[in-house]
């Protein structure tokens, strides 16, 4: 199949003859905020590091994590554990609730802002252009309600992407006469070069947006943002970005990209807690009318006021599509610590780490017959496995991810294929025990 392979290969950068080593295996240490030296190999991805940064790669973290030793856990993309430091503030914060004639008026808002910068910074975006949401549906929906859409015009959505980016769309296609148009999950495994091919489809009608992942959930295939929203601002038309398999691991800068909007949660990639989640809306569609009418989404309307509805008027950016009872005492703090963790760790030194884990199980398997897709084409933290090559009529084998569950080992089945999502707390340990698990089975 095209775009697949069973080998991968490296791109020397330094003096080197080119071989790749693996850093974290000399000098290891495991936990604290601890760099290795620079990474002497980087593969061959379409993953494109910020520029002008030096790259090192992140040192294991698991001694910042409850996670056993006897514990595989490779399911990031799913669920990531929380950090100790979060949990703490977790148990802190419920205490707070618990005693809610301790917290000064203020505290609320310090809340609030302390996540928004820490969201923002993210995404290289001014605090001022992110609104505090519960989801990324939710993100959608408001995205919606500040779009006019012509009649005609196209709504560009990849096949099988996850249900937040596509439903609203469809829901909302016959009442205002726009068309949704999938683009099929390329057979070569590059989903940049089958969405630039729809964007500039010759006859067919103008696009109006696209809302797409920037790396699909499903196969860890990566979209190239940069040069698809060139193709799309030639044609006048919005992006939409789910980033909840990107925002954190992979650069993105708003500032350079443009896009309309961005939008990820925490509870996967960022280390936070499910129900928190954040969305870049650019200052040219700040003007529109909220999903939720809230008295601090209004300039003044406030309960200590002689005067309720002071002043009904819009605060004027992004704070204004804030979802209502934001005040999560609980949640927002523990949201606002995993973020500033990825980014005092940097987006760099995070993605040579998962690279060198990804690269390190697909040259595990290399032989074995398990496909595994073109490492240009894929994110360097997600690997999708298939297994048709191997006889097995439905792509998965039966009871194989069970399997490796009972061995302590976790991953996740995903449209008929396995996906390994290691994050920073995972290591070489990890890498080889889930290789020699999976092999075993395969030939048992």
């Amino acid at each position: 199949m095209g775009g697949e392979t069973n080998i991968f290969r490296w791109s020397p950068i330094s003096r080197t003859n080119g071989r790749f080593q693996y850093p974290a295996c000399k000098g290891f240490r495991s936990g604290g905020n601890s760099r290795v030296g620079r990474v002497v190999g980087v593969a061959e991805s379409g993953y494109k590091a910020p520029p002008n940064e030096e790259t090192h790669m992140l040192a294991s973290q698991r001694g910042l994590f409850e996670m056993p030793r006897d514990i595989c856990y490779l399911n990031s993309a799913s669920y990531s554990p929380l950090p100790l430091r979060t949990q703490e503030a977790g148990r802190a914060a419920v205490g707070r609730k618990a005693t809610p004639w301790t917290l000064d008026a203020s505290f609320a808002n310090r809340q609030h802002e302390r996540a928004r910068a820490a969201a923002a910074a993210l995404i290289h975006a001014d605090p001022a252009d992110i609104a505090l949401i519960p989801s990324i549906s939710y993100g959608v929906a408001t995205a919606a309600k500040l779009l006019t859409l012509s009649r005609g015009a196209r709504v560009l959505v990849l096949e099988n992407d996850h249900s937040s980016p596509v439903l609203e769309w469809q829901t909302r296609a016959d009442a205002q006469g726009f068309a949704i148009e999938t683009i099929r999950a390329p057979d070569n495994g590059d989903w940049t070069s089958a969405v630039l091919a729809s964007i500039e489809r010759r006859g067919a009608p103008p696009i109006g947006l696209a809302s797409i992942s920037s790396v699909h959930w499903s196969d860890g295939g990566l979209i190239d943002l940069e040069r698809v929203a060139d193709a799309l601002r030639r044609q006048g038309a919005v992006l939409l970005v789910d980033a909840t398999h990107s925002a954190g691991v992979l650069n993105m800068d708003v500032r350079r990209l443009d896009p309309d909007f961005v939008i990820f949660p925490t509870y996967k990639w960022l280390l936070g807690p499910y129900g928190r989640a954040f969305i870049y809306i650019a200052r040219r569609h700040q003007d529109g009318v909220p999903l939720e009418q809230t008295a601090f989404g209004r300039r003044d309307v406030r309960s200590e006021n002689a005067v309720y509805f002071a002043d009904t008027r819009y605060v004027a950016d992004a704070r204004r599509f804030d979802m209502g009872e934001r005040d999560h005492f609980i949640s927002m703090e523990m949201a606002a610590i995993g973020m500033e963790m990825m980014a005092e760790w940097g987006t760099a030194a995070i993605a040579q780490r998962l690279s060198m884990l990804t690269e390190r199980i697909a040259e595990g398997l290399r032989g074995t017959g398990v496909r595994v897709a073109d490492s240009r084409l894929r994110a360097p933290h997600i690997l999708s496995l298939g297994f048709k090559n191997l006889g097995f009529e439905h792509g998965l084998p039966s009871g194989l991810v069970e399997g490796l569950a009972s061995e302590g080992i976790y991953v996740a089945a995903r449209l008929n294929r396995m996906r390994i999502s290691p994050h920073v707390f995972n290591d070489e340990r990890d890498a080889d025990r889930f290789v020699a698990a999976l092999a075993r089975r395969l030939r048992d």
